[in-house]
């Protein structure tokens, strides 16, 4: 008896969202271990989470609209910097079981970091709220080393590791065979994936070496430095980063100067970070002798991010003209001495970006869920302009939608709900990294962005993320519509 349950234990399958979930808990308390400061970081975002669920009653209610109320304390998302398209490639396969697509490109080389990324997540609402997990990955634009005699040990160093164990390559094999692993499968990829981002304090180049690539960049002596792309930030996700960058200041945590992103807002927009500052690790470096002598590495650190709504092409492009306009204004990086300055200067910038969900609404400058409030049924009488086969049969329409979903907001049948914003921002991932490379002067790439390159080496295409938001809102209409003809 023992043994058939046994047999059908190991031949149970084990879906995506699982191993996602556990192997995203597996990574956080591998890097508590290795940052212990991470782990101070995580109860301050627990404290300051609860409080705001206390206080402001009304996220936690939309927090359980959207769903995302329990996602909260689990969420995070990582950041790997890759070397090689090969390594890119068989990253994308390895998330793939995980159910994490390439979403978004990237282009960091303008604000002055040497690298081209995506984002690794879910792509569905419901998985997200099971899991958000994501993984912002980074491949070095090699082309970009001015150096061509570095730029070749450069590629030397790179060809000479393997960063993916062969027990997480065969079993990424049998996914793609079998479409799934089973639980004792899924168990053994998550201690194996685990591998690749572990952290190595002995590196495989020489300290000269390592001196000449950290005088190229920080960022390319991170990457080509060392055996393996180890993870070098995990971000939990608060729902009040002000009071968490006060609070690391309190409880002796260092934090970067400024907070990436929009100002702070009532009605918060895309994505604010923080950090604090990269530890200065002991490494010992290889000499040609095959002995190893001692020396220092800064690359790691804790983040802390606060989500927003989503913005539509509209609302970016309003977006990134009031960060620009403000960034000229202040004329030179964001920086400590010139932190208050800005945050004002960002400020009166962005008093151009209306502050409320109606307005972002109706202005079509936000993504938003609609959902059908229970106890307010569609008021069939009340001589609505469309009828609701009518909305539904073209609800695809964006004018039609958009006309009959404002008459039902107004009366009351429909409510709206912000979709979360799940991605990243180019300018505030420039800023962390260089903020924690310990990099003073501020590089300049020229050369064109390569998304073509970048998704060659990939093997697909990456998922154009506001396409993504626009299916979703639609999704939401669809879904409501069929609600309020329920009811009726």
């Amino acid at each position: 008896m023992n043994n058939n349950k046994n047999v059908m234990e190991s031949n149970k399958l084990k879906g995506s969202n699982a191993i996602r979930h556990e192997f995203s808990m597996a990574m956080s308390a591998m890097y508590q271990s290795e940052v212990p400061l991470y782990g101070d970081l995580l109860d301050l975002v627990a404290e300051v989470n609860t409080e705001v669920l206390m206080q402001l009653p009304e996220i936690k209610e939309q927090l359980e609209h959207t769903g995302e109320i329990d996602r909260i304390n689990m969420e995070r998302h990582g950041a790997i910097r890759l070397g090689t398209a090969a390594e890119l490639h068989m990253m994308r396969r390895l998330f793939a079981v995980m159910g994490m697509y390439p979403v978004g490109y990237y282009d960091l080389a303008p604000a002055g970091v040497p690298v081209h990324s995506t984002a690794f997540r879910a792509i569905d609402s419901q998985d997200l709220n099971q899991s958000p997990f994501r993984v912002f990955t980074s491949l070095l634009r090699l082309d970009l080393i001015a150096d061509e005699a570095l730029k070749q040990e450069a590629i030397t160093a790179l060809a000479n590791r393997n960063i993916f164990t062969d027990n997480v390559v065969s079993l990424i094999e049998r996914f793609e065979e079998q479409g799934s692993l089973t639980l004792e499968e899924g168990n053994q990829f998550v201690k194996e994936a685990l591998e690749t981002f572990r952290w190595h304090d002995k590196t495989p180049v020489s300290k000269k070496l390592y001196q000449r690539l950290l005088e190229q960049h920080g960022l390319i002596a991170d990457v080509v430095g060392f055996k393996g792309p180890h993870i070098n930030h995990l971000t939990p996700r608060t729902l009040d980063i002000d009071t968490v960058q006060q609070g690391m200041l309190a409880k002796g945590i260092p934090p970067k100067a400024i907070i990436e992103g929009p100002p702070k807002r009532d009605c918060p927009i895309l994505l604010r970070q923080t950090s604090f500052k990269a530890l200065e690790e002991t490494v010992s470096f290889k000499n040609p002798e095959g002995d190893y002598e001692k020396g220092h590495h800064t690359a790691r650190f804790g983040e802390i991010e606060q989500r927003g709504v989503a913005l539509t092409p509209k609302g970016r492009e309003l977006y990134d003209i009031l960060l620009s306009q403000a960034r000229n204004q202040l004329g030179v990086t964001p920086n400590a001495d010139n932190a208050s300055e800005y945050y004002q200067i960002l400020e009166n910038a962005f008093e151009a970006f209306p502050d409320d969900y109606r307005t972002l609404h109706d202005e079509g400058l936000a993504y938003f869920y609609y959902q059908a409030i229970n106890d307010s049924p569609y008021p069939s009488s009340a001589g609505s302009e469309l009828s609701l086969n009518s909305l539904e049969e073209n609800y695809s329409d964006d004018s039609i939608s958009k006309q009959a979903m404002t008459q039902l907001i107004e009366q009351r049948a429909v409510r709206l709900e912000p979709i979360v914003y799940e991605d990243f921002l180019p300018v505030s991932a420039a800023g962390i990294f260089q903020s924690n490379l310990h990099d003073d002067k501020q590089s300049i790439y020229e050369g064109n962005s390569n998304q073509n390159e970048f998704e060659k080496a990939l093997g697909v295409h990456v998922y154009n993320e506001l396409a993504l938001y626009a299916d979703q809102q639609a999704k939401s209409i669809h879904e409501c519509l069929c609600r309020l003809k329920s009811s009726i």
